[in-house]
């Protein structure tokens, strides 16, 4: 399980285009599961936009569903 923690890790990473740019990136600290059966994730991703947690919540559910993922909490973000 620890390695598909990992890998998952490593692709969402890759899918979510982290380059350099400009400006500090905001970063989303996140927990969520798969069903059936269950599977609990601790990740962080990149976020575009504000920093908020709102739009770390929106960002996230919307990527993670198409993983068959469903995102249980934004624990925080931060400008990096």
């Amino acid at each position: 399980m620890t390695r598909n923690i990992l890998t998952l890790s490593i692709v969402f990473l890759m899918a979510t285009g982290l380059t350099a740019t400009a400006q500090a990136a905001c970063v989303a600290e996140y927990k969520a599961k798969r069903d059936n059966p269950l599977e609990l994730y601790y990740n962080v991703a990149q976020i575009s936009g504000p920093c908020t947690k709102a739009n770390a919540r929106a960002q996230l559910q919307a990527q993670l569903a198409r993983q068959g993922l469903t995102l249980l909490k934004v624990l925080s973000v931060r400008n990096q």
